[in-house]
């Protein structure tokens, strides 16, 4: 590849980057104004089951009331939506375009991790959507991949180089490839963890509470939709650990070191394994276990930020 290939596949990838970052500018915007919509749609409910009431048919109702008119933030989710799925097409060609000019797989330091990383959280959010309706939780996955797109372009940006020795291996695709899923299932559950601490308030405050929140699903489902993501991101986050030791094995000589790196990953699994624990005991199955959903995230988010720049690590590639 020439020197002006090589220039050109780079600054097609940053261009990729930073389409990414305008579309989701403007999702997060739409999500935003759909959440703060709540009050409307609580309104507009209230008053299309009063109607409904009175002419004692709901079914008739449904039918002949536009969906816009029912749900007044329904069209702005809906573009919202659209967006998030362009800007994860602009992300997965920045990620291709990344790679090509590297010649390897676009892993190979906290700049490339951290885009992977914001791939992988809207992949997953993206893929649940198909599912269900979570428009709701646009704007709460939107603002993280956003910030994080932003962190890496402005200060952990750092020129594609070859890969240092130890990272020379099949096992950075199977390793890293299980982290990003994982990186992106724990972002979206601590997310709807955060956001049953919420509602939990409210019923607890037992008042009527008339806002955004009202777009937003019980307490109950939002900690059900917790626990199954946890419990889907639980499994390939061991199996991630697991790779990692006999990556390291095959790299370093050992299976395990108790490097910082290794140290947090463990702790990692150790907290998401409480959470599942307390999700089965009574009494913990609620508030507390939402509270250690989000620990498990604050400990992978040490394990990357701090040991990758503030720790010195066999595991330290910032590139920074």
């Amino acid at each position: 590849m020439t020197a002006a290939e090589s220039m050109g596949l780079a600054e097609a990838s940053n261009a990729a980057i930073y389409a990414t970052m305008v579309t989701l500018t403007v999702a997060m915007i739409l999500f935003a104004a759909y959440f703060s919509s709540g009050r409307s749609r609580a309104a507009s409910g209230a008053a299309s089951a009063q109607v409904s009431s009175n002419s004692g048919s709901v079914a008739v109702l449904d039918r002949s009331v536009p969906s816009e008119v029912r749900d007044p933030g329904r069209r702005v989710a809906n573009v919202a939506m659209s967006l998030t799925w362009l800007a994860t097409g602009f992300l997965t060609l920045a990620l291709v375009l990344r790679g090509l000019w590297a010649g390897r797989v676009p892993w190979g330091n906290m700049y490339e991790f951290s885009i992977s990383s914001a791939w992988g959280v809207l992949v997953v959010f993206l893929a649940m959507s198909t599912r269900r309706d979570l428009r709701w939780l646009g704007l709460f996955v939107v603002a993280p991949a956003l910030l994080t797109l932003g962190l890496a372009v402005t200060v952990l940006y750092t020129e594609a180089a070859q890969l240092v020795p130890a990272l020379k291996s099949y096992w950075l695709v199977i390793h890293v490839s299980a982290a990003i899923i994982c990186a992106g299932a724990f972002t979206v559950a601590a997310s709807s963890a955060g956001l049953s601490l919420v509602q939990s308030r409210r019923v607890r405050s037992g008042k009527q509470w008339h806002g955004p929140m009202n777009s937003v699903p019980s307490a109950e489902k939002l900690q059900t939709f917790t626990s199954r993501l946890i419990a889907f991101s639980f499994p390939l986050w061991t199996f991630s650990v697991i790779a990692g030791a006999i990556w390291a094995e095959n790299a370093w000589g050992r299976y395990w070191g108790w490097d910082p790196k290794e140290t947090w990953a463990l702790i990692t699994w150790l907290v998401y394994a409480a959470y599942l624990h307390a999700r089965s005991t009574a009494g913990w199955r609620g508030d507390k276990a939402s509270w250690i959903a989000i620990l498990g995230l604050v400990t992978f988010l040490i394990n990357y930020f701090g040991v990758n720049i503030f720790v010195n690590s066999l595991h330290s590639y910032a590139g920074v």
